[in-house]
């Protein structure tokens, strides 16, 4: 494996990531400059925005885990518009399905629920898959995070590619 895989695997989450906005109907962007947002998504008729972070891992070992690191600074500085987390984990040849966290729900998690550690300036967190599609990080049930796309819900609009088909 070469030594920049990461740098690959990292990338080919936020384009996995990015394609289920899409899907979804929202438009996506990347920052030009990456100072803690690696996508915008946004809804178009409203301008509703959207800033989500993209946290990437590959299977720990023969356990199925993955291993996250946020910076703290980040996660503390809650601004009008919260980051999402979105978390996933190459497992398989395949991902996981994505655990989506807003922001100040993450932060109070960590600070009121032990969720994670604090290690150099970093939340780290370790999430284990369970066979029954349960998720956990230090014990805490993270599975009602699961595709959580409730802040993105489903766009529909009279030219979406997501429309049945007209009788014909």
């Amino acid at each position: 494996m070469k030594k920049n895989y990461p740098l690959y695997l990292g990338k080919a989450g936020h384009l996995t990531v990015m394609s289920e906005f899409l899907t979804r109907g929202w438009n996506v962007a990347i920052p030009e400059v990456d100072i803690g947002d690696d996508i915008f998504v946004v809804q178009d008729d409203n301008g509703t925005l959207r800033r989500v972070q993209v946290k990437t891992s590959t299977v720990r070992q023969s356990s199925f885990s993955g291993q996250f690191n946020i910076l703290l600074p980040q996660l503390r500085n809650v601004a009008n518009i919260p980051v999402h987390y979105v978390f996933i984990v190459r497992h398989n040849s395949q991902w996981t399905r994505p655990v989506i966290i807003r922001q100040d729900y993450l932060l109070d998690l960590f600070q009121n629920g032990n969720v994670g550690s604090a290690h150099e300036g970093n939340l780290n967190l370790y999430f284990s898959y369970f066979a029954d599609n349960r998720i956990e990080c230090s014990g805490f049930d993270l599975t009602r995070y699961i595709s959580d796309f409730s802040d993105f819900h489903l766009l529909r609009t009279k030219h979406s590619i997501f429309r049945k088909p007209s009788a014909r």
